[in-house]
């Protein structure tokens, strides 16, 4: 029933009015969080969806498998990194990104690595940790982190079943049409 996936939002709905009706102040400060997560939202989300459509209809499926799928190799995982990091945006703006990788064929660990990249190796927060917190934090944080995105992929390949990964990029592929 399509009606179940609005639960848990009609839930902290209820449980925000009733805030509300308790605690003014509390309640206003929720809705007034809510409204400008939703402004951001709402300005990040469509300019993701146009590129998404311009990758989907200008980069054949060929040329994506070539550099990003099963047989890619290290060249895959290196611009799984770098397109994870030089992405701007939230991380859920991953996501849709992400889909479309796996309707056009991207090797699953490549997807890991690509949303472990944006989460955590961006560009611009790299520039920013090191003009703030100091080059030897910023280098020390990126050799951790990439390392640990890597086996964190690898090993999510490795236990993720045949099965479970082709229900993965079945879902995927419904989602990003």
């Amino acid at each position: 029933m399509k009606c179940r996936r609005y639960i848990f939002p009609l839930i902290v709905a209820v449980v925000v009015a009733i805030f509300t009706l308790i605690d003014n102040q509390t309640g206003f400060k929720a809705l007034s969080i809510t409204g400008s997560s939703l402004l951001e939202m709402l300005s990040v989300i469509p300019p993701i969806f146009v590129l998404l459509g311009l990758l989907d209809v200008w980069v054949p499926r060929e040329k994506i498998i070539k550099h990003l799928g099963e047989e890619s190799g290290l060249k895959g995982v290196v611009l799984s990194f770098v397109l994870g990091a030089a992405a701007a945006g939230p991380l859920y703006g991953a996501f849709p990104i992400a889909a479309v990788f796996m309707k056009k064929g991207v090797k699953f660990s490549n997807v890991l690595i690509f949303i472990g990249a944006w989460s955590t190796t961006k560009i611009p927060m790299f520039m920013f940790e090191m003009g703030a917190l100091g080059i030897e934090f910023a280098l020390l944080r990126l050799a951790i982190n990439v390392p640990g995105i890597l086996v964190m992929a690898l090993l999510l390949e490795k236990m993720t079943g045949k099965e479970q990964r082709e229900a993965i990029y079945t879902q995927a592929a419904k989602l990003s049409e």
